[in-house]
């Protein structure tokens, strides 16, 4: 998913290099959503993990 976020950065920013204004707004936008669910689910999984009980045995 960050890839993805990657890709529509680049995207924007190409489109924003040759005026494309819509384009560029469209693509920072989503941009901008899949890197604040990648990172949510990051802070999800890094609590998962540090309150993860030990295993027994």
């Amino acid at each position: 998913m960050l890839y993805w976020a990657a890709v529509f950065l680049v995207i924007a920013l190409v489109a924003g290099l040759f005026g494309f204004g819509g384009i560029a707004a469209a693509s920072a936008g989503i941009a901008q959503i899949l890197f604040a669910v990648f990172l949510v689910l990051f802070v999800v999984a890094l609590l998962a993990h540090l309150f993860r009980r030990p295993p027994r045995g």
